[in-house]
């Protein structure tokens, strides 16, 4: 097959964002921090979507630590007929695209901010997506290059943040919630993720970062509250082995069942 090389300048870019040729809807998930389980939730959103019925497609904009491939289950070079078009890989129900794809698992990518803009630009426009109804990009933590990039070029449909309920982590939240506001990107709603653990041993219910802080940080913003997601061993190991919970049966299979059923009924997905 020819030989694609991801990374290198963007080309320049004339007029305000553009829609994508065959994607309804895209919607960036981000996180003013990392640690909070983004991209777990982006993994196991985009399964329980496209388990709604939805085509569902799950970018890895993450290009310093894509975590898609491991999360996923897919880790093999796509194919490219000609050197420039991209075909995605496949994995329970979602087309996925990641950079990880391009990489052995443990090398780094050492680039500068105009590269980072490149491999974006390439990863979106260059993928060939089919038809879908909805593109989730897993954003890297905080509000730099990819971030302003993504939402310049792109016409998206909206961002959702994700973050936990400590106070540290809603600090840096409010941050990428007025990032997206200064960047006139909708903010269709948060998560809150490791919300609760339950002790599986004796059923006791413990609040290790604190209850309820995404929830009144959304009804003070006025935006939508998708829902709390508790701290779960399984979701982890399910992670980590290829096969998102979402993809199961159980009580996590359901929460995010209710969650991509919310954003169907909500017209976000």
């Amino acid at each position: 097959a020819p030989s694609l090389k991801v990374g290198g300048h963007p080309t320049p870019h004339q007029g305000g964002p553009k829609r994508v040729s065959g994607i309804d809807r895209i919607i960036a998930i981000g996180s003013g921090k990392g640690g909070v389980g983004k991209s777990t939730v982006s993994s196991n959103l985009a399964v329980a979507l496209a388990r709604q019925g939805r085509r569902v497609g799950l970018l890895d904009a993450d290009i310093y630590g894509p975590s898609q491939p491991r999360m996923m289950g897919v880790n093999k070079r796509p194919a490219s007929p000609d050197g420039k078009t991209i075909i995605p890989l496949q994995a329970h129900g979602v087309t996925v695209m990641s950079i990880g794809f391009m990489l052995k698992e443990d090398e780094a990518v050492i680039w500068r901010g105009p590269m980072l803009m490149g491999a974006l630009q390439q990863l979106i426009e260059q993928v060939q997506w089919g038809e879908l109804d909805v593109l989730l990009i897993d954003l890297p933590p905080g509000t730099g290059d990819i971030q302003l990039t993504l939402a310049q070029r792109f016409a998206l449909t909206g961002a959702v943040v994700v973050s936990t309920p400590q106070d540290v982590a809603m600090l840096d939240a409010r941050k990428a919630l007025d990032m997206f506001g200064k960047l006139k990107v909708p903010v269709l709603g948060l998560i809150e993720n490791m919300s609760t653990y339950v002790c599986p041993n004796c059923g006791h219910e413990a609040h290790l970062f604190g209850h309820g802080g995404v929830a009144a940080e959304a009804q003070k913003m006025g935006v939508p509250f998708l829902g709390e997601l508790p701290l779960d061993l399984e979701t982890r190991l399910a992670g980590d082995a290829g096969t998102p919970i979402a993809a199961g049966a159980g009580a996590m299979s359901d929460a995010y069942a209710r969650l991509a059923r919310r954003m169907v009924e909500g017209g976000m997905a």
